[in-house]
C-alpha cells in the first residue's frame, strides 16, 4: 500500500502530497473533536490526552487514508489541470 502512495506522489507530486496531508489533518481534527465532545476535556492534561488519542486513532486509520488518497488524487489532478487549462499527468 505504501508503494502505491509513493508511486502516486512520484506521478502527481504536490497534488498527491497535499491530498494526503489534507486527509490526515481532517481525520486528526475529526477524531480530536469527537474525543473532546465525549470526554468534556477542560484542563491542559485532558487536552493533551485528547490530541494523543486523536493521533493514535489517526495512525490506526492510515490504511483507509492511503486508499482514499489513491482514489482521490487522480480526480483532483484532473480538476486542477482543467482549472489551469493544462494536461493532467498521464
Amino acid at each position: 500500500m505504501l508503494k502505491q502512495l509513493d508511486g502516486l506522489v512520484a506521478r502527481y507530486g504536490q497534488i498527491g502530497i497535499a491530498t494526503y496531508l489534507t486527509i490526515f489533518v481532517l481525520t486528526l481534527c475529526g477524531f480530536a473533536a469527537a474525543l473532546s465532545l465525549g470526554l468534556g476535556a477542560s484542563g491542559a492534561a485532558e487536552t493533551a490526552g485528547v490530541w494523543a488519542g486523536a493521533y493514535l486513532a489517526t495512525k490506526l486509520s492510515q490504511p483507509i487514508r492511503i486508499l482514499a488518497t489513491v482514489a482521490l488524487t487522480p480526480v483532483l489532478a484532473a480538476i486542477v489541470a482543467r482549472v489551469r487549462k493544462t494536461n493532467p499527468p498521464a
